[in-house]
């Protein structure tokens, strides 16, 4: 294994998922940070980060919103999508959004889906 790890920000109001993610993801080796709200990971700042993972549907700043702010200061992190609601993920589907998953959501496709963009990034190892 490499010395240094991916670095996957995971932002959700539903403390269950947030630990589901982080022992998905620290299983297949990346190191993760969760944060309960955006609002925590904006003031926690987003250097260091390799990817982001963010509920669409949160109190305060929701995942669309987020989304935008991480594109307006790191364009070049990679979003992931997360929501429950599916009549919102038949709309982002329509798009033809790869980056987008409506939970619950197979766990080994978010995986290869993460190593892709980390490669696409040029973050692959």
């Amino acid at each position: 294994m490499t010395k240094n790890k991916y670095v996957v920000a995971v932002v959700d109001d539903d403390p269950r998922l947030l630990e589901s993610l982080e022992e998905l993801l620290e299983s297949a080796g990346y190191a993760v940070r969760s944060f309960s709200s955006a609002a925590a990971l904006t003031r926690a700042g987003l250097s260091g980060l390799d990817l982001l993972i963010t509920d669409v549907g949160m109190p305060g700043l929701n995942g669309f919103e987020l989304r935008d702010l991480v594109n307006q200061e790191r364009p070049e992190l990679p979003v992931f999508l997360i929501t429950g609601r599916h009549e919102i993920a038949e709309q982002i589907r329509a798009r033809a959004v790869e980056s987008f998953f409506c939970k619950p959501f197979d766990g080994q496709a978010l995986l290869a889906a993460i190593a892709r963009a980390l490669t696409q990034q040029g973050r692959g190892r």
